[in-house]
């Protein structure tokens, strides 16, 4: 299976900026694998590291648990990097997304030091091409910032437990590729 418009790693499989739920692990797993908790061999194939995306914007969605970026270049996004995503995984997170985003191929500078809630204190680090879900409809999001801590605090048991995730997604209304027709 080959996905299109996808950033690489050396190694063949993704790359990919997660900037809401996906980037707690446990919620990752929960969908590309059906489960929060997955054996030590399959945890070992993907790596989580900080980082930043410049000229986006992050905002919550109306009415949902996640949020949406948008292009902004007065905003910067605080997320993780992701590696070792395969095809497969690829496309159980286009499913997930839905056709609300657009994924695209962005550049995120990996954090070697992580400051503040501002990013202050923020050192960056190498430039790595990404692979990222970019929100559609800019009206439906609310003005207020995602908080992560928040939706850990308030959410996360829910959007955890087996078959949550796919409960609301249609299999005939993924996410679209940039760059695919």
């Amino acid at each position: 299976m080959t996905v299109e418009g996808s950033a690489k790693s050396d190694d063949g499989t993704h790359c990919a900026f997660f900037y809401g739920t996906l980037m707690l692990p446990e919620v990752f797993y929960s969908v590309c694998y059906g489960s929060k908790n997955v054996p030590e061999a399959i945890a070992k194939q993907h790596t989580f590291q900080p980082a930043i995306l410049h000229g986006y914007c992050r905002r919550r969605v109306r009415y949902a648990d996640y949020p949406g970026i948008v292009e902004d270049k007065d905003h910067d996004v605080f997320g993780t990097f992701a590696t070792g995503l395969t095809g497969a995984n690829m496309a159980k997170l286009d499913y997930f997304e839905g056709s609300q985003y657009v994924r695209k191929t962005v550049t995120v500078r990996l954090l070697d030091k992580v400051g503040n809630l501002k990013g202050e204190g923020n050192v960056e680090g190498a430039e790595r091409e990404a692979q990222v879900y970019v929100f559609q409809d800019k009206q439906d999001l609310e003005e207020k910032e995602w908080d992560l801590e928040e939706f850990r605090r308030e959410k996360l048991r829910f959007w955890t437990r087996a078959g949550y995730v796919f409960e609301d997604c249609d299999p005939n209304d993924t996410a679209k590729v940039e760059g695919t027709s």
